[in-house]
């Protein structure tokens, strides 16, 4: 026999969050039949207070994400390069969590967009949580985090209209030539990915990997999509996008579901620390790619996703990650973007999620412990009752190791706002104009319509010409191209 409210199934009284069981929760309580609504409600009053807050701020950028856990298998000995346990011996694992998303989009915008991906990583370590923050192109538009606020600003929704302008992201771009190898990656045909499987993934950022020795060396991940590489045509994206704006969600998803599960082969490219000093072009600007015939990739790993969240707010939208959670063996190299990101990341989760969001399942360490003396703030566990909140203590309290996580940089100099320094091939068009010449010719033909399409519609003809003179350094026949693709739609 089942009473109203009550199933075969039930797994029990519903209670409130404080644990007393609810009476009635199809009807509020009233005063009288058909009477106004009773404060006296707690159910009530407690279940839509709940219910206002129970999404957290997206994130300013990256909003847009899907994500699944997996497993990273070491192939082939790098313990010449690195101490890092979890890399150790071939044929070690390591669990996982990837999070995919697309940069400039809210968090229900469409997944089938012209934007990079963001492709984070956290490996679960037993020494605790690695993250390898990066994106499915190798560089970035900017080499200097104090303008990367001020990129963002020019990709999202403008003050005044509520859309993204193309005024303004061009505006940004012509004046920034920097931009230019990136945007001949975002307009060319990997601009917009089939499917998160069907994409690479890069560190972008350069890091430091140190030895059981103490040397050190400058390296850069590269995750090749073992699913082959598959992109959408603007025309076909467009319709995508309008049909099923969670296409790539959908499809990371059904396809671990079905046991179909994507992988990644996993790379590095190594520089010895003597090399950067005398690098024909500073090797710590994210704005550039190292040349394979310069150092070439070294398989050493496999990356597989076989595992769905249960609850993708709690999860996916809850993870953090950042590039400042290192361990023993890896570490930051000087470039600029990187720098600044190891504030900005942490402190933009600290924002979103919590001053406590390491403690949530997704994040907190799955092969280890956090033990620290941080203690208290909004959604504290009480995970360490009444032990010390201090050191050193003579109370058994964990102790810091003297065994740093990384070699020490060696630097010089005065302080102050300084540009970096130039090595001998520095240069803003040169990366461009090789991807440019390594194209064929549909691919050019493609590139040169993705770009004509988005210029034509600046306002303004000083910045339109701009844009395209920065193409133009970077390969004449690239920038000739444009400029008469950009004249015939403008008319």
């Amino acid at each position: 026999m089942t009473v109203q409210g009550e199933t075969a199934q039930s797994a029990g009284p519903l209670t409130t969050e404080a644990g007393a069981p609810v009476a009635d929760n199809q009807n509020s309580e009233t005063a009288g039949v058909g009477g106004p609504v009773l404060v006296q409600d707690q159910s009530l009053l407690e279940k839509l207070a709940h219910f206002n807050r129970e999404r957290i701020p997206e994130r300013v950028v990256h909003a847009r994400g899907a994500g699944a856990y997996g497993t990273f298998t070491v192939t082939a000995d790098v313990t010449r390069y690195t101490r890092a346990h979890f890399l150790s011996e071939v044929g070690k694992q390591t669990e996982t969590f990837l999070r995919f998303s697309t940069v400039a989009g809210n968090l229900g915008a469409p997944d089938a967009v012209r934007d990079p991906r963001g492709f984070s990583l956290k490996f679960y370590t037993e020494e605790g949580n690695y993250d390898l923050v990066g994106n499915n192109t190798p560089v970035f538009f900017v080499r200097d985090a104090i303008k990367f606020p001020d990129f963002i600003h020019t990709q999202k929704r403008d003050p005044y209209t509520g859309s993204q302008e193309a005024d303004n992201v061009w505006d940004f771009w012509g004046l920034s030539p920097e931009s230019t190898h990136q945007v001949t990656w975002l307009f060319g045909d990997r601009g917009i990915p089939a499917s998160y499987r069907h994409m690479d993934g890069f560190s972008s950022h350069t890091y430091q990997w140190n030895n059981a020795a103490g040397e050190a060396f400058w390296v850069k991940y590269h995750f090749k999509t073992d699913q082959g590489i598959k992109n959408l045509r603007a025309e076909e994206a467009a319709v995508l996008a309008g049909q099923d704006p969670d296409s790539h969600q959908r499809d990371l998803r059904t396809a671990i579901e079905r046991g179909e599960f994507p992988s990644w082969t996993v790379q590095i490219q190594v520089m010895p620390v003597a090399d950067a000093a005398t690098y024909r072009f500073n090797p710590f600007d994210l704005t550039k790619v190292w040349p394979h015939a310069d150092y070439p990739p070294i398989e050493f790993g496999k990356l597989e996703l076989n595992r769905n969240p249960e609850n993708v707010f709690a999860e996916v939208e809850q993870s953090i990650f950042s590039p400042a959670h290192f361990v023993p063996g890896i570490g930051p190299s000087p470039d600029k973007m990187l720098q600044g990101r190891l504030f900005a990341y942490g402190d933009a989760h600290r924002y979103r999620v919590g001053i406590n969001a390491d403690h949530l399942p997704v994040n907190r360490p799955h092969a280890t412990e956090a033990r620290n003396y941080s203690r208290d703030g909004l959604a504290y566990d009480g995970r360490h009752g009444g032990a010390k909140n201090y050191e050193p203590n003579s109370f058994g309290g964990p102790a810091q190791t003297n065994a740093p996580s990384w070699q020490p940089i060696a630097v010089s100099g005065i302080t102050g706002s300084e540009t970096t320094p130039l090595h001998a091939e520095d240069n803003d068009f040169v990366q461009a104009g090789n991807l440019y010449r390594l194209m064929s010719e549909d691919e050019k033909e493609r590139l040169i319509a993705n770009l004509a399409g988005s210029i034509s519609q600046v306002s303004r003809e000083d910045i339109a010409e701009r844009a395209i003179a920065n193409f133009r350094k970077a390969d004449a026949d690239y920038g000739k191209r444009l400029e008469a693709a950009v004249q015939a739609l403008r008319g």
